[in-house]
């Protein structure tokens, strides 16, 4: 068996953070300008269009290793190529993440790091990165971003008979009547029925929740009966019995189900009308049911229906735009204006 080399990021590199959530952190790869050129910083030829993810060093983390091999066994054969995010294991320099705490530390000092990041860190173990597809705008000034994430685009299986309110929606509905009790404000969002429904303004509905681009109409037009979202109804529906019913929480079928409905669609849309619009799914690691999480699934829709929050049975809940609550006054459909 032929052994595959691995890329490993060049001594001396630098990174950029980006961003960051509760397990890893995402850099820009760059490398200094040589000695006598004022080029400035570049990207090496085979990163460009990529990210830089490393791993946080968490109880419940998971090695990039096993990460890869759950992605290209149970993820890549979902998919097109280009509707992923890809990921690709590229081995660490020493000491990298070292240096990458330090800056961290340094950041935190500086108050430039979220609040609600500080105190954890790189994990110093972890030998590999991995390479991502680069879905920002870097570089590329023609281009505007949307991101959003689809969720659940079909009921729960366990959802009670004649529930007016989608299992996202009463997920938000309860989360708000707890925040509420807290003294945060409620959140609002669209309603995940409306971003593959057959009706043009339905979907035009949902795209006014999306932030961060502000033509909805262009960016309804780009969604409405879009091929990876269907693809993406269509294994949910296959997977659908993940509420209280189908496989064990601990099963590999039921993770897989739990993480197609918990990614993120990035979606880079050009200024021109007549440019590409380039669509990926990513945050597709494939959920673990350990730590409790699995209980957690169960309690959680269990809380949906003891509580009434599918049937929106609280008093004090409030109006939203789920597509169930919406149905029977909605108007005829209409086609989505040409592009």
């Amino acid at each position: 068996m032929t052994q595959i080399k691995l890329l490993e990021l060049p001594i001396g590199v630098q990174l950029a953070y980006l961003a960051e959530g509760g397990a890893n952190i995402i850099y820009r790869i760059i490398v200094p300008s040589s000695p006598g050129f004022n080029s400035g910083p570049t990207v090496p030829a085979q990163y460009k269009g990529k990210l830089l993810r490393l791993r946080k060093d968490t109880p419940a983390g998971v090695s990039y290793q096993e990460i890869t091999r759950n992605f290209d066994k149970n993820i890549r054969p979902l998919f097109k190529p280009e509707e992923l995010v890809d990921q690709e294991l590229v081995y660490l320099p020493k000491g990298v993440t070292q240096q990458c705490n330090e800056q961290l530390r340094s950041a935190e000092v500086a108050g430039k790091r979220p609040k609600q990041r500080r105190g954890v860190y790189l994990s110093v173990t972890e030998p590999f990165g991995l390479l991502v597809t680069d879905m920002t705008s870097f570089g590329n000034p023609g281009t505007e971003l949307a991101e959003l994430k689809p969720k659940w685009l079909l009921q729960s299986a366990s959802a009670p008979i004649g529930a007016r309110k989608c299992r996202t929606c009463a997920l938000r509905d309860m989360k708000n009547h707890d925040s509420r009790r807290a003294g945060s404000m409620d959140a609002r969002s669209f309603c995940p029925l409306d971003l593959v429904s057959d009706k043009f303004e339905h979907v035009l509905r949902a795209t006014k929740f999306v932030k961060g681009y502000k033509d909805h109409t262009r960016l309804a037009r780009v969604l409405y009966r879009n091929p990876t979202l269907l693809r993406l109804l269509a294994l949910q529906r296959s997977m659908k019995d993940v509420g209280l019913y189908g496989p064990s929480p601990q099963s590999r079928d039921k993770s897989l189900a739990m993480t197609i409905r918990d990614c993120t669609m990035y979606i880079k849309i050009p200024r021109s009308e007549k440019g590409r619009v380039e669509i990926r799914l990513g945050d597709l690691d494939l959920k673990t049911a350990s730590g409790g999480k699995a209980q957690y699934w169960l309690d959680l829709e269990q809380r949906l229906i003891d509580e009434g929050w599918y049937m929106c049975a609280k008093a004090n809940t409030q109006p939203c735009d789920c597509a169930l609550q919406m149905q029977s006054t909605s108007p005829r459909g209409q086609p989505p204006p040409s592009m």
